[in-house]
């Protein structure tokens, strides 16, 4: 881009420039230097080029025979308008008559006191928090209301670490009528416990309907549900050879056996065709390592699935410098309560435990522990004689039943093997 101006200069842009090439423009916060010239300008950059939120770090040094100023770009003392504004300079070539317009960035100097920190400093003063120094300069130069300020929160202080030490002292009471050993396994069952229901459906335990129990809007809202439509149309006109080859590939049985029952006709065969292609979007994303941004796009899953997908069941991770997508083992443990919540509603609120746990796959054990921290009841197969139990399903299945269901939470302990 050349723009031609009056004094026949023309204005030449740079074009993108990355940040070791942008010009330095420098603000002093205690004035104008006078003698800019005498000055010597360092700048230092982050050493970390891998990590994406380091690597633009830079710190400048301006030297001078009576004081040094030192500004950076990040931290409390950096001017925020650099992420809110962008800077441009021009320089003047006179021979050519050209400016050349160059991308730019804001340092504000502030000058520092040679031999101000730990030369003079006593030992005692290196160990002083911000907060000490602060109640030190209130005791020495501040007004009469800070001081009064400053005595009633040490008086508070003071009335908090005997509160301390009275909890600490009532804490070792309760170990030592109860046990090291005992609370500690408290402790763990309870925290198993918080952690699972973190990652449970939101749950109305006091619905009137199994139906309201986990809503269904709250596993897919009404605009989610909507933009499922043409990839549910998809998946309810499979052929039985499609069916057949999903079925020998694995990881879809669920889906499978559903597409297999689904309704004939009529909005309830729309419905089912829609969670059927949802839950095999569920059940593909556990069977994955890593995700990117491409996550279902062969299968045709739109945008908004893609991004609840990424959003709800997957964590963000540093990886080369790059961010990444991965499914934790806590994340694993949601996506199976959801996969259930599903479930049941695709079927009458009863879902099969022992095709599910295959497709996303984890332990039968890890299954039943997301169904009964679901409140689920476990169905037991009645037993039969031996050419019946060839005909009957032997599946482990859970269905939902008013009032929920409170299991005990247990804990095993393996015992050591002895050495002969």
């Amino acid at each position: 881009m050349t723009t031609n101006m009056a004094a026949s200069c023309s204005l030449v842009c740079c074009g993108e420039e990355s940040d070791s090439e942008k010009a330095v423009i420098v603000r002093f916060s205690n004035g104008s230097v006078k003698n800019a010239d005498k000055l010597d300008f360092t700048m230092y950059k982050n050493a970390d080029e891998s990590n994406p939120r380091k690597k633009s770090r830079r710190i400048m040094a301006a030297e001078s025979e009576r004081l040094c100023y030192v500004g950076n770009n990040f931290g409390a003392g950096s001017l925020k308008c650099n992420n809110l504004c962008k800077y441009y300079v021009g320089v003047l070539n006179r021979q050519t008559m050209q400016m050349e317009v160059h991308s730019a960035q804001l340092f504000n100097m502030q000058p520092v006191i040679p031999g101000d920190a730990t030369e003079t400093a006593k030992p005692q003063d290196a160990t002083q928090t911000y907060r000490d120094k602060v109640d030190s300069l209130i005791e020495a130069f501040g007004t009469n209301k800070q001081k009064r300020a400053l005595s009633t929160r040490r008086l508070n202080q003071v009335g908090g670490d005997t509160l301390h030490q009275a909890v600490a002292k009532a804490a070792n009471t309760v170990i030592d009528q109860k046990g090291l050993e005992a609370l500690q396994q408290e402790v763990a069952e309870t925290e198993i416990q918080g952690d699972l229901a973190l990652h449970l459906p939101p749950c109305n335990a006091g619905a009137d309907k199994p139906e309201n129990v986990y809503l269904f809007d709250d596993l897919l809202s009404p605009v989610e549900f909507g933009a499922l439509e043409q990839a549910g149309s998809k998946m309810a006109v499979l052929t039985p050879e499609e069916l057949k080859k999903m079925r020998d590939d694995a990881g879809c049985l669920c889906v499978v056996k559903h597409l297999e029952n689904m309704p004939t006709v009529g909005e309830a065969r729309d419905k089912a065709a829609r969670c059927a292609f949802y839950l095999s979007m569920l059940l593909k994303l556990a069977r994955q390592k890593s995700i990117t941004r491409k996550f279902g796009q062969e299968e045709g899953c739109p945008r908004i699935i893609q991004n609840k997908l990424l959003r709800t069941f997957t964590v963000e991770t540093f990886n080369n410098g790059r961010v990444q997508n991965i499914l934790s083992a806590s994340m694993r443990s949601k996506l199976a309560a959801y996969a259930l919540a599903l479930l049941l509603h695709m079927n009458h609120m009863t879902g099969d435990l022992t095709l599910l746990h295959r497709d996303l796959g984890i332990t039968e054990a890890r299954m039943i522990e997301v169904a009964k921290s679901m409140g689920l009841t476990l169905i037991k197969q009645a037993r039969a004689k031996a050419y019946e139990a060839e005909l009957r399903d032997t599946n482990r299945h859970a269905s939902l039943v008013l009032p929920l269901v409170k299991y005990d939470q247990f804990m095993e302990r393996r015992k050591r093997k002895k050495m002969h």
